[in-house]
Parts: C-alpha cells; sequence; structure tokens
C-alpha cells in the first residue's frame, strides 16, 4: 500500500510494534518513508528518488508500506517532517537532500529504534543514521568530454546550486575532461543557491548563453536550463541532471547523468526485512550502477559518442580515476602528483576550484 500522507494517529502502536529487538530479528512488514526537498514531478533530483521508492513497493509489495512527503524546504521545516515520520511508525527515513543533515542527526538521537539514511551528507552522529551517495563526479567527466569536444565558441558553462563539495567536484571534473580535449577552453560558472527554482535557473542559463557559452551542464533539480537552450534553435546544447530528461532528446539534451537509486533502496529495506541491516555509507559510482549515461544522441558524432562511451567505461571498470594527477589548484600549487588519484577524503571535503577555473567559490 502506497500512502501520500503521513498518519502520525497511528504512531506509537506502530512504532512499539517496529523496535530495535525487531528490527535485529527481521521483520514481516515495515514501514519506509521519504522526505523530498522538490516536487516528484521536478523531472530531476526528486523524480529519480521517487522513481527509488517505487522500485521498494515493487520489490516487497505487500511487505512495505511506503509514503513520503514532497517539497520539504531544508532547516526547521524538515525537522518537523522527520519527526512526524518517526511519530507515525516509519521504520526507515530517507532524506534525499543535503541540507536535511542536521535535522536527520538531530531526530534520530531521539528515536533510537527508527533508522535515518541521509543522501550526500557525512554526519552519523548516531548508531541508527546511516549515508549514501553517488560519484557524480564519475558523469560530470563524460559530459566534459562532450562539451570540450563540442563547443564552438570554446565557452562552456556550468549552474551550479550551493558550494558544498558534492556540486564543487563536478564542477572540476567537468572543467578538467573539457580541457583535456580542448585545451582553449574555458569555463562560466553561474550559482543559482537553490536545488528547485526553475525561474531562476532558466534566468542561470540565460546568462550563460548571454556570455556565449554553447554547452551548459547544471547541478540543480529542474528542466528549465534545457527549456533555455531550447530557444536557441540548435545553437546551445546541455545535458539531462539526475533525470534522462528525455522529452529534450529531439533537442538541446545530448546526454544525461541519471541517479539511480532504486537498488540501494531496495538493498537497504531488504535487509531491514531480513534482520542484516547495519550502519553504512555508501558512494557507488558508474560501476556500481547509480551513476548511469543516459543515451548520447545523433547530435554528437560518432567519434566524439565513442570517445565518452570509452571513457564511462573505463572509469566503469576501474581503469581510470577522473582525479588523476598532474593537477593543480586554482591558485597554481599542487594537488596530485603525476598518476596519483585523490583520495576519497580529498574529494568530499573539496573546498577549492583546479587550475584553470577562474572566479571565487561563494563562502
Amino acid at each position: 500500500m502506497i500512502r501520500r500522507t503521513l498518519l502520525a494517529t497511528a504512531a506509537l502502536g506502530l512504532f512499539a510494534a517496529f523496535g530495535t529487538s525487531a528490527m535485529a530479528a527481521g521483520m514481516d512488514k515495515a514501514k519506509a518513508c521519504f522526505i523530498y526537498v522538490g516536487p516528484i514531478g521536478d523531472g530531476g533530483w526528486t523524480y529519480q528518488h521517487h522513481q527509488g521508492a517505487l522500485a521498494v513497493q515493487e520489490q516487497f509489495g505487500d511487505k512495505v508500506e511506503v509514503a513520503w512527503q514532497e517539497s520539504v524546504p531544508e532547516g526547521a521545516d524538515s525537522e518537523r517532517v522527520l519527526t512526524q515520520m518517526a511519530l507515525s511508525g516509519c521504520n526507515v527515513i530517507f532524506a534525499t537532500s543535503f541540507g536535511y543533515m542536521d535535522a536527520v542527526n538531530n531526530v534520530a538521537a531521539k528515536f533510537p529504534d527508527v533508522k535515518f539514511e541521509h543522501a550526500t551528507g557525512y554526519k552519523r552522529d548516531s548508531e541508527n543514521v546511516s549515508t549514501y551517495n553517488a560519484r557524480f563526479y564519475e558523469g560530470r567527466a563524460v559530459q566534459g568530454t562532450i562539451a570540450g569536444r563540442m563547443t564552438k565558441s570554446n565557452k562552456i558553462g556550468y549552474i551550479a546550486s550551493f558550494p558544498i563539495p558534492e556540486v564543487i567536484m563536478g564542477i572540476n571534473s567537468y572543467y578538467l575532461h573539457a580541457k583535456k580535449v580542448n585545451p582553449a577552453v574555458e569555463l562560466s560558472v553561474v550559482w543559482a543557491f537553490t536545488w528547485f527554482d526553475p525561474a531562476k535557473e532558466a534566468d542561470a542559463a540565460k546568462a550563460l548563453i548571454d556570455q556565449g557559452v554553447d554547452v551548459i551542464a547544471s547541478h540543480t533539480d529542474s528542466t528549465a536550463p534545457l527549456a533555455e537552450a531550447a530557444k536557441t534553435n540548435g545553437a546551445v546544447i546541455g545535458f539531462g541532471q539526475a533525470s534522462d530528461m528525455a522529452e529534450y532528446k529531439d533537442g538541446p539534451r545530448v546526454s544525461s547523468i541519471i541517479d539511480n537509486w532504486g537498488p540501494y533502496y531496495v538493498k537497504r529495506v531488504g535487509a531491514l526485512l531480513d534482520g542484516t541491516y547495519a550502519q553504512a555509507d555508501a558512494w557507488e559510482g558508474i560501476a556500481g550502477g547509480e551513476v548511469q549515461i543516459g543515451e548520447i544522441t545523433a547530435a554528437i558524432p560518432a567519434e566524439v559518442k565513442a570517445e565518452a562511451e570509452a571513457l564511462r567505461d573505463a572509469i566503469g571498470a576501474g581503469t581510470y580515476h577522473p582525479f588523476t594527477g598532474p593537477i593543480n589548484k586554482q591558485d597554481g600549487s599542487a594537488w596530485l602528483a603525476e598518476g596519483q588519484t585523490a583520495p576519497d577524503g580529498d574529494l568530499l571535503g573539496m573546498g577549492f576550484y583546479v587550475e584553470g577555473i577562474t572566479g571565487d567559490i561563494p563562502q
């Protein structure tokens, strides 16, 4: 059964029925809940997380009740909703935005019998908090390769959401791989300071196009940047973000990064049911199937498509790492030596641009 609203009235009975001992021994039935920062219909980030929630329902049927709440702002509202979810009998809660991190840990401390899973965060202050992420920077390497090959103006753009490591490493990977195939390329970054606001995202795309940018990548959640690119009659191309955004395949969308959360959600809910659930910190990418590269369309020449797919396959096989030295920081100081690959700790704390990117990261 899928419920679109949370029923707090059933809270105490359900909560008592599925305490710690029940979880340790496995469960006959469970309730999995999802909190979304945007609307399900955003066509991007939240849509794809919701597809993962539906995969849980399809996999387990009546053994799992799935509930969700969409368009929950980061901050105090999220703490209220997470508390309501815990009281409503949710056995595991998936919080799907970086800005939910403190709220997740605050609420988790009050509900030790509920499992909390936080997407893209790093705090696990209680044993009942796990974190999970995807190596989006791997997909950015593929997109950067396409961007570097396809730009006619040698100006490529990136619409950034917030200055957190996940976004910064995406910008760096995109630029490094565009530069690798096109040394003349220049990158412009516009900070939208939102995850989902179609109007702001459209304005960011317009600003880039006005600067002469003809390839745009984005780290925001709507299709608005592609809609703006579509108005240029083929002069500007772009990429689907988080979801395939296939409705733009006949226009500016030439490929996409698809966040495939279903396997992770199925795995974690399955572990809850069979009694093998344990705290985790997961960070998978192309190899694990969490990051998928959407179809590269016929707008891309065959040789460029082959080059991008070969890069994708090398990353997936583990024979290539997108952050392989020599790479310097923006100020020219050494970061990675020849052949050295970036440690995960460096990436997860990344707060700098690589050499060649102009502009400052907002504080």
